[in-house]
């Protein structure tokens, strides 16, 4: 199959999962149904504590066609040793999603960041050519993953997070030391297209829209230009956006914005061809103020602003929040608020009632230009 062939079939998978997507999300007014009917699937992660409570379960069905284990298929939750794999929780999420009939996304087939690998690969006895015993673990566990859930997940992370932003380098890993952090990141892609050869790759990372972080979204065209030179089967770009201050102070508001250089940036991804995702969206609040409603305010006015420029882009066609609920939120205690409150980073409060956040995006999809579907 040749590389148009390989895309329309990716093309055709992701419009089936549009349609067929949204057996739960049946009311006229959820952002699934908001989204879809632009041509844009919308959803969010669930899992780890969140995916045993049910009102969440439900709410998750009822307002997303598209969900992403949030922890189960990384390699510190499949991974408990070099020899085995456990899939358990994973399956447990999928199984669901296809009884709701959701959509799947896999996140992520190598979180390239020595920080979030299994201490086992620190430790392991990579033998007298290390490089040989790298290449096959990773191989032998992204073809593991990506052929198990081929069939159902049609968009994997392929790679996450593979650059330092401070210094604009490619991170090492135990794994990359002894090959080549760029040269297992193409290994990382290629042993994902032939186990899924119909699946959207994503290379996914935090580059942001903030004017102090040039250098990171500098690091990621280039790293996406040397793959696609190199024949790379990298199809799609993910933009985390975690909207805010990237998780440091700023004195007040969510940071100096440069617009124009993040539109610089996205014609330069989209001008090789790439697609583009929205795959992490929050807002981290911590410089704006503790009152709810001005908090909120902001928070959703700085969601629809972005939005709206994201999806200017009819390149543009998932937008997923990292939860659906404050309660649920990954920032709540990793990045708590100075003042102590509770932080309001997602479109729906403590008690899963909407909030601002909600409307803004409903309403950035209510304004986005049609999306063409492929035909199934």
């Amino acid at each position: 199959m040749n590389r148009r062939n390989l895309l329309a079939a990716g093309a055709a998978t992701l419009a089936c999962s549009l349609g067929q997507s949204l057996g739960a999300a049946t009311g006229p007014n959820s952002l699934a149904r908001l989204a879809s009917a632009k041509g844009i699937r919308f959803g969010s992660t669930i899992g780890h504590t969140n995916f045993a409570d049910p009102a969440y379960r439900r709410l998750n069905a009822a307002q997303c066609g598209l969900i992403v284990p949030e922890t189960e298929m990384k390699w510190i939750a499949l991974r408990p040793d070099a020899r085995r794999f456990d899939f358990r929780a994973a399956d447990a999420i999928v199984a669901w999603a296809r009884q709701e009939r959701l959509g799947i996304r896999g996140h992520t087939l190598l979180w390239h960041f020595e920080r979030w690998m299994p201490e086992w690969t620190r430790t392991h006895d990579y033998g007298v050519k290390p490089g040989t015993e790298a290449a096959r673990l990773l191989d032998e566990h992204v073809d593991t993953v990506a052929r198990r859930y081929a069939g159902r997940v049609d968009s994997f992370d392929v790679v996450n997070e593979g650059i330092d932003p401070d210094t604009g380098l490619l991170r090492e890993t135990v794994l990359s030391k002894p090959v080549g952090a760029e040269n297992l990141i193409d290994m990382a892609f290629r042993s994902a297209r032939r186990a899924a050869p119909h699946a959207e790759l994503v290379y996914n990372d935090f580059m942001s829209w903030r004017s102090d972080d040039a250098r990171h979204r500098d690091a990621v065209l280039r790293l996406l230009d040397r793959l696609k030179t190199r024949g790379t089967p990298v199809t799609a770009l993910g933009i985390q956006s975690h909207l805010g201050s990237k998780y440091s102070e700023a004195p007040t508001g969510l940071g100096a914005l440069d617009e124009k250089a993040w539109r610089q940036f996205l014609d330069a991804v989209t001008g090789m061809g790439l697609d583009l995702l929205v795959t992490e969206l929050d807002v981290h609040d911590n410089p704006l103020p503790g009152a709810i409603g001005p908090r909120d305010h902001e928070v959703a006015a700085h969601t629809r602003a972005y939005l709206d420029l994201m999806l200017s882009y009819p390149q543009c066609r998932t937008v997923m929040c990292w939860g659906l609920s404050d309660r649920y939120s990954w920032l709540q205690p990793l990045r708590p608020r100075p003042d102590g409150l509770p932080k309001r980073p997602l479109p729906y409060g403590d008690a899963f009632a909407p909030k601002p956040m909600r409307d803004a995006i409903a309403g950035a999809f209510a304004g986005a230009v049609p999306r063409s579907r492929t035909p199934v």
